[in-house]
């Protein structure tokens, strides 16, 4: 069961998320109306302060994309 006090305290955090971010929503809501197709490849690469580089890659399955509608659904 979902706990709804964590709920609303998670919703106030990404609403200061997205206002010190607005590209990310953006980006997101770019990439949510094209589709990520089965095969499509998602790399991420961090970058701390210092300069140090992590970087990683996906490649995405049908079992991804059904994950990632339900989280959509969530938010409706």
């Amino acid at each position: 069961m979902i706990n709804p006090m964590k709920l609303m305290q998670v919703k106030e955090l990404w609403d200061k998320f997205t206002n010190n971010h607005p590209k990310f929503p953006m980006f997101l809501s770019a990439v949510s109306r094209n589709k990520i197709k089965e095969g499509t490849i998602i790399d991420v690469t961090i970058i701390d302060p210092s300069g140090e580089k992590m970087q990683t890659n996906i490649k995405v399955t049908a079992s991804d994309i059904e994950l990632f509608e339900e989280l959509k659904g969530l938010s409706n």
